[in-house]
């Protein structure tokens, strides 16, 4: 059995060469490589790539660095006095195969924690020659490891952790029922119904799981009360849910949708605070923007089109909430919680947006050299926000605590079970987090960006990107159901495309595109799990959830590209751009839209 070991032994070693040269033994033609060889002062006088005497870069202590440049496709023999090792240069297309592989994984599998987990081995097997072992070992080691041990991203998981905890805490003590409570007193009719239900989703912001399960469940007695049917109730949970999680300041997906602009940044080699930036981006994320007024729009007005009307008027006119013959996927009468006052939901949450915004200003100021400019863009420009988000969240976490305990909603072995729910529930997006830095970090080793970048200049329009890049999107989170690992697959493509334009427009559509595309592909799918949380939170089949909510979110998604992303991208000012979708949002709910109760 020694033979046998011996080998598995050398196959999961990690070094990628042998002793006295380190070097990749994959790289991708026409980009540099760097390699090291030891022991110059040991008699290794010539260093030869293929026969010919390569001359170091630097020389310091007996280690020698080269820069290997516009290396051709092929196997190319490095030799050091004794040692000698290959480097295996692929065609540049090769770089783009690890995140295209987990596209397509992603779609044909409909499941993106193996599409990412593929999507990063493949990345691996290229630079260490095709040796499974060993890309196994890189893949564990750099891409797992070595992205947890980044500090902004560790920052990133523990604020994460915390902000899930603190919505357990918020949850389970009562405090957004209390929310709840305080805005059922003007829900009078079906209409104030609908907006108190939207009212809801919307203030419930910090997360979108919460605010599926709350507004859902809470809502249901009173809506069948005042025969809205269900439909329209989980169309309302749902267009809020998502589309407000992901657009607020403070929230459970904020961390993982700044990590993902901070890595493609890093990777495109972009200057620029990754917090601000997704601030700044929030009015190019045109999906969730008219989708979110889409809902307020058929909530007051009382008008609904296609199928939707078709079930509304069921319910105001048969008093059925639900179609003869659907299946809800719940219809549980679910036990009311006594609700807590409204203020223990309330101020952990503005302890955290006051302590982030007081934080960056703060953080930013002590970064400032001497002399820079004290605006406040530079001042939030300079901060470090992973650290200012990292305390916000622990305050955070602190105060819904203590404010818990003290007030006897919660004891304090409950509160630190409620404390664990939060912590599972984030369980998995942080999986799906540390596999999209994995991704992030093959496509910065293979040079992904660059060849792209390379490949598109001379046939995709760069006022097309965005809208390029939201149609992708929308593909991919439809087929897969998830709008977090649509982000991690298509954010390091969307970057660098993006800021080819050389337009901070633009490469601000292009990231507003993915968040958006992924949230608009995530409501359309009937296999998202928002949608189906939506369903079962509202005792609606949900086959007809989805099949009355598609027509609303088309209609957002189609005025999205055409007074949005193609217009921004031709040069007109994003402010203009969503008057035109309000405009058009507007007429459509008013001119396609019919009253439910017939004249």
């Amino acid at each position: 059995m020694r033979v046998p070991f011996l080998v598995l032994v050398s196959f999961l070693s990690v070094s990628f060469l042998q002793a006295g040269i380190d070097a990749p033994r994959g790289a991708i033609a026409g980009y540099p490589v760097s390699i090291t060889v030891s022991g110059i002062d040991e008699g290794l006088t010539a260093v030869t790539l293929d026969g010919i005497v390569l001359e170091p870069v630097q020389t310091r202590e007996g280690v020698a660095t080269f820069s290997l440049e516009n290396l051709d496709s092929g196997r190319h023999v490095l030799t050091a006095g004794m040692e000698e090792a290959s480097i295996l240069v692929m065609p540049s297309w090769f770089a783009i195969l690890p995140p295209l592989l987990a596209i397509i994984l992603a779609l044909v599998f409909k499941e993106v924690l193996i599409a990412l987990t593929l999507g990063v081995f493949s990345g691996a097997l290229l630079l260490v020659g095709f040796n499974p072992f060993s890309a196994a070992a890189m893949m564990a080691d750099r891409y797992i490891r070595g992205g947890l041990a980044e500090p902004d991203h560790a920052a990133i998981v523990i604020f994460s952790m915390m902000l899930g905890g603190m919505v357990g805490i918020i949850s389970r003590s009562g405090g957004s029922a209390g929310i709840v409570a305080f805005l059922l007193r003007y829900a009078r009719g079906r209409r104030s119904a609908q907006v108190v239900t939207w009212l809801m989703g919307f203030f419930i912001f910090f997360d979108d799981y919460a605010n599926t399960l709350i507004v859902g469940h809470t809502m249901r007695p009173l809506t069948d009360r005042l025969k809205v049917s269900r439909e329209k109730l989980a169309y309302i949970v749902d267009s809020t849910a998502a589309p407000v999680a992901s657009l607020a300041v403070i929230s459970t997906w904020i961390g993982y949708e700044v990590s993902l602009i901070a890595d493609g940044f890093t990777a495109s080699g972009i200057d620029q605070n990754a917090y601000l930036f997704f601030i700044e981006s929030i009015p190019y994320r045109f999906y969730p923007l008219l989708a979110l007024l889409m809902g307020i729009l058929v909530a007051a007005s009382g008008r609904d089109f296609g199928p939707m009307l078709k079930a509304e008027r069921r319910a105001e006119e048969e008093g059925l909430v639900l179609r003869p013959g659907a299946e809800p996927l719940s219809d549980l009468e679910t036990e009311e919680e006594n609700p807590a006052h409204w203020l223990l939901a309330v101020i952990p949450i503005l302890v955290v947006i006051l302590f982030t915004f007081g934080g960056l200003y703060a953080n930013g100021l002590k970064h400032l050299a001497p002399g820079d400019s004290t605006s406040l863009r530079s001042v939030i420009m300079a901060a470090d926000s992973f650290q200012v988000l990292l305390y916000a969240s622990l305050l955070g976490l602190i105060t819904a605590f203590l404010l818990s305990v003290s007030t006897k909603r919660l004891t304090v072995v409950k509160t630190v079970q409620a404390t664990m729910e939060g912590f599972k529930a984030m369980l998995l997006a942080m999986v799906v987090l540390v596999l999209a830095w994995g991704i992030n970090a093959v496509c910065q080793d293979l040079h992904t960006a660059e060849v792209i970048v390379g490949f598109t200049r001379n046939f995709l329009l760069p006022s097309l990107v965005p809208t390029v890049i939201f149609l992708s999107a929308s593909a991919i989170s439809f087929a897969t159901g998830t709008s977090w690992g649509t982000m991690a697959i298509l954010m390091p493509i969307a970057i660098p495309l993006s800021n080819a334009s050389g337009s901070n427009a633009l490469l601000l559509a292009g990231v507003g595109s993915v968040l958006a595309g992924s949230i608009f592909g995530d409501h359309c799918s009937p296999i998202s799990d928002t949608t189906i949380m939506s369903s079962m939170a509202s005792g609606s089949d949900h086959v007809d959830h989805v099949r009355t909510q598609l027509p609303y979110a088309l209609a957002a998604g189609f005025v999205g590209i055409l007074t949005g992303t193609l217009p921004v991208g031709l040069g007109m000012p994003v402010g203009f751009s969503l008057l035109l979708g309000t405009g058009a949002m507007v007429a459509i709910v008013f001119l396609a839209g019919k009253r439910v109760v017939r004249s």
